[in-house]
C-alpha cells in the first residue's frame, strides 16, 4: 500500500504521463497546424506577404479536471528588403497544477526564385515553467516533499527551421528546443534526490496544396509528422475544400486516436475566423466531451498592397 508521500509523487507522475501522451510529445498540440505554422517553423516568418497575426485558443478534453488549456498568438511580416522577414509567438499551455510559457522572437532569410522560395528561419527566446504544489491537495499539511520544491523556472530556447513554397504549396522541415534544457521539479530532503524533466528536441516535417477543381472550389489537402526521440512519430492528415474564396471546410485524422472537423470563414479580405472540433478514441473517450479550438487571424498591408495576394492558401 502506498504511504502519502509515495502517493502525491504517483499523482505527479500521472499528470505529466497524460500530457505526454496526449501529445506525443511535450510541444503544444493544435489542430489549425496548418494556419499556425510560425509557431512550428522559423522559416515561414514573413511568407504571407503582410502583418499576419493569429490567435488559437484551445480548450482539451471538456469534462477532464485539469486537463490542457493552451493560447498561442503569433504575428510576422516581411520586411520592405523582400528577403527578411521577422515575427513574435507566444503561448500558454496548462495541464492541471503545471504552467508553462513561452515566447520567442523570428527571424528568416528568404532566397526569392522566379516563382517560388526558399526560407531559413531562426527563433530564440525563452521558457518559463511553473507548478502550482497547492493544486497536489496533500492529506498533510507541511509534509517536507512540498516544501521548497521548484515555484518557476526560465530557460532559454532555440528553434530553426526551413520553409520552401510557392503559391499553390509548401513544404517545411524544422527542430525546435534545440538547447534541450533540463528544469528540476522536486528535490527530496531527506536524500537529495532531484527529480527534473527536459526538454526534448523536437522535429517537424509539414507539406500541403492548393489544388484548383473548379472556378470556385479549391482542394486543400496538408500533413504534419512530428518526431520526438523515444516517442513514437505522430502524424496529422487533412483534407479541406475552399468555396468561393470565402468559406473552408475540412476533416482531419491524428494517428494518436482521433479525428477532428473544422471550418474556417474569410469574414472579409484580411479577417478570417474558424473552429475545430477533436473526437478522441482512446481509453479517456468515454471521461471527455471531446476537444474545441477557435482561431481568430488578420492581415495588415504595410507597405504595398500589390503585394498582399487574394486568395492566400497559406
Amino acid at each position: 500500500m502506498l504511504n502519502n508521500q509515495n502517493m502525491k509523487k504517483l499523482i505527479f507522475i500521472i499528470l505529466f504521463a497524460i500530457s505526454s501522451a496526449a501529445f506525443g510529445q511535450q510541444d503544444m498540440l493544435f489542430t489549425h497546424y496548418m494556419y499556425n505554422k510560425l509557431a512550428l517553423n522559423p522559416g515561414y516568418a514573413g511568407s504571407r506577404d503582410a502583418l499576419s497575426m493569429d490567435m488559437i485558443t484551445r480548450i482539451q478534453w471538456v469534462g477532464i479536471e485539469g486537463a490542457p488549456r493552451t493560447i498561442s498568438f503569433t504575428a510576422h511580416t516581411p520586411l520592405p528588403n523582400p528577403h527578411i522577414g521577422i515575427g513574435l509567438s507566444a503561448y500558454m499551455d496548462q495541464v492541471g497544477p503545471t504552467v508553462d510559457y513561452n515566447v520567442m522572437g523570428t527571424f528568416s532569410y528568404r532566397v526569392i526564385f522566379k516563382t517560388t522560395k526558399l526560407c531559413f528561419g531562426v527563433s530564440a527566446g525563452i521558457k518559463y515553467f511553473d507548478i502550482d504544489w497547492s493544486k497536489i491537495n496533500p492529506k498533510d499539511n507541511g509534509d517536507i516533499e512540498l516544501n521548497n520544491q521548484m515555484k518557476n523556472k526560465v530557460a532559454p530556447d532555440i528553434d530553426f527551421g526551413i520553409y520552401y513554397y510557392g503559391s499553390q504549396f509548401y513544404v517545411g522541415l524544422s527542430s525546435r528546443h534545440l538547447l534541450q534544457n533540463q528544469v528540476v521539479v522536486s528535490t527530496t530532503p531527506v536524500d537529495g534526490n532531484t527529480n527534473f524533466t527536459k526538454l526534448l528536441r523536437h522535429f517537424y516535417a509539414m507539406g500541403g496544396g492548393a489544388i484548383p477543381l473548379s472556378e470556385n472550389l479549391v482542394f486543400m489537402p496538408s500533413t504534419l509528422i512530428k518526431y520526438v526521440p523515444d516517442a513514437p512519430v505522430q502524424a496529422d492528415f487533412n483534407a479541406s475544400f475552399m468555396l468561393y474564396n470565402v468559406l473552408t471546410l475540412g476533416a482531419s485524422y491524428r494517428t494518436a486516436e482521433a479525428v477532428a472537423i473544422l471550418c474556417e470563414v474569410n469574414i472579409t479580405k484580411n479577417f478570417s475566423i474558424g473552429y475545430s472540433y477533436d473526437m478522441w478514441f482512446n481509453p479517456l473517450q468515454s471521461y471527455n466531451s471531446g476537444s474545441h479550438e477557435i482561431r481568430l487571424s488578420y492581415d495588415f498591408d504595410l507597405f504595398n498592397k500589390n503585394r498582399m495576394l487574394t486568395p492566400r492558401y497559406f
